[in-house]
C-alpha cells in the first residue's frame, strides 16, 4: 500500500444521525486561548480558569444547549500546541481524539478554539485535527486582543480555505455565542478542505504504518493516517494510564524506520513539521492583515517592567510582601467577629446544659475544635484571592518565567515553577498541574518537593503559632508579616534544595529549556476570583464541619476516657491518663529533643490527616484542661498557660518557633500522599515523601532547637 506526497483525505463515514443519540463535541486548543471560559460559558460549569498554562490537566465533561434545546455532550480537553504528545496532559488530548482511551468514547466533532492573536502558531493543532477527517468548528477567539495588537482576520477567508465554519468570538464577553450554538446545532457540518505536502522520503513510512494501525488497532482509514503522522513527529513516546496500547507490528515499523532514517542522516521529524508549518503560512498569508502603524501592545509594554532582570524581582517581592500584610490587617476584623461569636456559643451551651460529659464534648470537643479552625477563614479567603488575581491577570505566567534562571540551578525550569507556586493554596491542584511538564523525570522530581510549599492546610498554624510568639494587638503587623514570609521562604528555600538534591542524585539529567507562551494580560475576572474563593471556603468549612468535626470528636473521647480512678485528678492528669495521654507518653522520647512534649505530640498524630486538624487538637486538648473554668480565654493563652512538670513554660518563642519549622519540612496531609499514589501510579513515592520530609523536620528542628537552646533562648 502506498500514498502519494500530495495527499488529500477521502469522505469518511459520517457520524451517527440525530434519531440515534446527540453528538458528542471534544472542546481543544492551545494554553492560555480562553478555551475553558468558553466551556464555562456554554455548559454553565464553574470550571477554574485562569491565565497560564497548566489549568485544564485532564478532561471535563458538561452539557450545552442548542439553539433548539437540544443536549450537546461537551468535553473540555486539555490545552495542547501539538498532537504528538511530549507530557501526559497532551497524551490525554491525543488519545480522546484518536480513540484510544478506555474510558472515553472517541468524539463525534470537534470544536478547535485558538487565539485570534497568535492565529498561525494556534493552526499547527488545528491541522494536525483536520488530517483526523472528523466534523470541526474553529472559534476565533480573544478577537479584541488582535484587534487592540492592529491584527486583523478575514474570517470568511479563513472558513473558505479550510472548509469548515470560523466563528469570531469573545468567551469572555461573550460574543459569539449564539453564532456557536447555531454552528452547533446543525444536524450535519462540512467536512474540511484539507490537503497538504507530505515530504515524498516520508510517504511510504506513513503508509506502512497506516496499513499496520488500521490491521491491528481496528483504525478508521482517516485516523490511522492522522496516527501515524504522530507517530513519525516523536515516536509517540508518552502514554498514559487508561490508553489503549499499540500492537508490536507497529512498534517494530517504527524502530525499522527510525534506524534506515538514521543511517541515511534524514530528519524525518523536522521534515514533517516544517512541511506543515509551510501549508500554514500559504494559508495565513490572505487571512491575517496586520497595521502598518502597529506599536508594541499593553503586555509588551507591561513586560519590560514585570520580566525585568532586576524590576521583575522587586515586583514579584512586593507581591508576596502584600499578599502576606493583608492577611494579617485586612483579616482582623473578620476573625474577631467569629472569635466572638464561637465564644459566645460556647457560654450559651455552658448555661443551657447542665454539667456532665455530653455538654463538655460540644463545649471542649465540637465548639473548641471547630471553632479554633474556622476562625481563620478570611486568611484562607485573602490568600486564595490574591491566588487567583495572580492567575486570572496572566502573572503567573511571568512569574514562572523570572523563576526559570534560579529554577535552572536546581537542575528544573521556570515551567516546574507553577506547580510550585500553585502549591501554596493547596498541593493537590499543584502535583496535578505537572502534567504539563514534558520530561518525566523532572515531573516526578517536581511531585516530590511540591508539598513543601507552604499550603493554606499550614495557614493556620502558623497564625496560631505567630499569634503566641508575638502577642497582643498590638504588635505591628509588618513583625508578624515578615515572620509568615519567613516560613514560606522556608519551604521555598528547602523545596529547591531537595530538587537539586534529586536532580544529581536519584533523576540525574541536565536542566531542561523552557518554552513558555507568555499570555496577554487580561484584566481581573472579579467573579470568577469570587467565585473560586467561595468554592475554597466552603471546601474549608466542609472539612471543619466534616474531617475535622469527626477528629475532634474522637480526640476528645481519646482525652476523657478511660476515667482517672481518682475523682480529684486534675485535668492535667486525666488527659495523661487517657488513650490520647498515653499515645502522646509513647511519642514524647522522640520529640522531646525537639521541645515537644506529649500533648504536642497528641496534635502531630491527629494533624497527619490534614494539618489544619493541628488547631483543633490544641482546643480539644486544651479546652479539655480547662473545663472546669467558666471562662472564654482564647487558645492561645490556654497554650502560653501550659508548662512542663517542673513548672517551666512550654510554648516559648522557641518551641513555638520549632513547631512551626516541622510543620514546613513534615508531611501531615493523607490527601495529597493519595494524590502522589495516582499521579505516580506507584505507592513508591509517596511513601519516600513521608520518610524524607519528617525525617527532614525531624533533624532540621533537632539542630533549630538545640542552636537556640545553646544561646541562650
Amino acid at each position: 500500500m502506498s500514498l502519494p506526497a500530495h495527499i488529500t483525505p477521502p469522505s469518511p463515514k459520517r457520524p451517527a444521525g440525530p434519531a440515534e443519540r446527540a453528538p458528542v463535541y471534544a472542546m481543544v486548543g492551545n494554553p492560555n486561548c480562553g478555551k475553558t471560559t468558553l466551556f464555562n460559558a456554554l455548559t454553565g460549569l464553574r470550571q477554574k480558569v485562569g491565565n497560564y498554562p497548566g489549568v485544564t490537566v485532564e478532561k471535563k465533561i458538561g452539557i450545552a444547549y442548542s439553539q433548539h434545546g437540544r443536549p450537546l455532550q461537551v468535553i473540555d480537553l486539555p490545552g495542547a500546541y501539538s498532537l504528538a504528545a511530549r507530557s501526559p496532559d497532551e497524551a490525554v488530548l491525543r488519545d480522546v481524539l484518536l480513540g484510544r482511551r478506555e474510558d472515553t468514547p472517541q468524539p463525534d466533532r470537534i470544536i478547535c478554539v485558538v487565539d485570534a492573536s497568535n492565529l498561525e502558531r494556534n493552526l499547527y493543532l488545528v491541522h494536525q485535527i483536520l488530517d483526523l477527517g472528523r466534523p470541526v468548528i474553529v472559534v476565533l477567539n480573544m478577537m479584541d486582543v488582535a484587534t487592540a495588537a492592529g491584527v486583523k482576520i478575514d474570517a470568511r477567508e479563513l472558513e473558505r480555505a479550510l472548509g469548515v465554519p470560523v466563528i469570531p468570538c469573545e468567551a469572555v464577553h461573550g460574543k459569539g455565542l449564539m453564532e456557536l450554538r447555531l454552528a452547533m446545532s446543525r444536524i450535519e457540518l462540512p467536512l474540511a478542505k484539507h490537503s497538504w505536502d507530505v515530504p515524498a522520503p516520508i510517504a511510504p513510512a506513513v503508509a506502512e504504518l497506516q496499513a499496520s494501525l488500521v490491521q491491528h488497532d481496528a483504525r478508521n482509514l482517516l485516523i490511522a493516517r492522522a496516527e501515524a503522522l504522530l507517530l513519525l513527529t516523536d515516536f509517540d513516546t508518552v502514554r498514559v494510564a487508561g490508553s489503549k496500547p499499540l500492537s508490536d507490528r507497529t512498534h517494530a515499523i517504527l524502530e525499522q524506520w527510525r534506524t534506515r532514517w538514521k543511517a541515511e542522516q534524514t530528519d524525518w521529524s523536522g521534515a514533517l513539521i516544517h512541511s506543515r508549518y509551510d501549508a500554514i503560512h500559504a494559508l495565513c498569508r490572505p487571512v491575517i492583515l496586520r497595521g502598518r502603524d502597529a506599536k508594541p501592545s499593553v503586555s509588551d509594554r507591561l513586560d519590560a517592567v514585570l520580566c525585568h532582570s532586576v524590576w521583575g524581582w522587586f515586583v514579584f517581592a512586593a507581591l508576596m510582601a502584600a499578599m502576606f500584610f493583608s492577611i494579617f490587617t485586612l483579616a482582623e476584623h473578620p476573625m474577631n467577629w467569629i472569635d466572638g461569636h464561637v465564644a459566645a456559643l460556647g457560654d450559651w451551651v455552658k448555661g443551657a446544659m447542665a454539667p456532665g460529659d455530653l455538654r463538655d464534648l460540644l463545649t471542649d470537643g465540637v465548639i473548641a475544635g471547630v471553632g479554633g479552625v474556622v476562625i481563620f477563614l478570611p486568611q484562607i479567603l485573602i490568600l486564595f484571592f490574591f491566588v487567583g488575581l495572580l492567575e486570572s491577570t496572566g502573572y503567573m505566567a511571568r512569574a514562572a518565567f523570572i523563576m526559570d534562571r534560579p529554577m535552572s540551578k536546581v537542575g528544573l525550569n521556570g515551567r516546574s515553577f507553577i506547580p510550585l507556586l500553585s502549591g501554596y493554596a493547596c498541593a493537590i491542584p499543584g502535583i496535578m498541574a505537572t502534567r504539563t511538564i514534558e520530561n518525566h523525570r523532572d515531573r516526578l522530581v517536581t511531585i516530590l518537593v511540591t508539598p513543601l510549599m507552604s499550603c493554606s492546610a499550614r495557614l493556620p498554624v502558623y497564625l496560631l503559632l505567630i499569634a503566641m510568639i508575638l502577642p497582643g494587638e498590638t504588635m505591628p503587623a509588618a513583625q508578624k508579616a515578615g515572620l509568615m514570609l519567613l516560613m514560606y521562604a522556608l519551604g521555598t528555600g528547602g523545596a529547591f534544595l531537595f530538587a537539586w538534591l534529586f536532580k544529581r542524585t536519584l533523576f540525574p539529567g541536565g536542566s531542561p529549556h523552557m518554552i513558555m507562551e507568555l499570555p496577554a494580560y487580561q484584566p481581573p475576572r472579579f467573579l470568577e476570583i469570587a467565585r473560586h474563593m467561595v468554592e475554597r471556603g466552603w471546601l474549608f468549612l466542609k472539612n471543619a464541619g466534616t474531617i475535622i468535626l469527626a477528629i475532634s470528636m474522637v480526640l476528645w473521647a481519646l482525652t476523657t476516657y478511660p476515667k482517672h480512678p481518682n475523682p480529684e485528678a486534675t485535668p492535667t492528669e486525666q488527659i495523661a491518663h487517657s488513650f490520647a495521654g498515653r499515645a502522646g507518653h509513647v511519642l514524647e522520647p522522640v520529640i522531646k529533643p525537639l521541645g515537644f512534649d506529649w500533648r504536642i505530640g497528641i496534635g502531630l498524630i491527629t494533624s497527619f490527616a490534614a494539618r489544619e486538624v493541628f488547631v483543633s487538637s490544641m482546643g480539644v486538648i486544651f479546652g479539655v484542661e480547662n473545663a472546669d473554668e467558666e471562662d472564654t480565654t482564647p487558645l492561645r493563652e490556654k497554650m502560653g498557660q501550659a508548662t512542663w512538670p517542673d513548672g517551666a513554660p512550654l510554648f516559648t518563642p522557641l518551641v513555638c518557633l520549632t513547631l512551626m519549622v516541622f510543620y514546613v519540612f513534615a508531611m501531615q496531609c493523607m490527601a495529597t500522599l493519595a494524590v502522589v499514589k495516582r499521579e505516580t501510579a506507584s505507592w513508591r513515592w509517596p511513601l519516600f515523601q513521608v520518610a524524607y520530609m519528617t525525617g527532614t523536620a525531624w533533624v532540621v528542628c533537632l539542630i533549630f532547637y538545640q542552636t537556640g537552646k545553646l544561646l541562650g533562648f
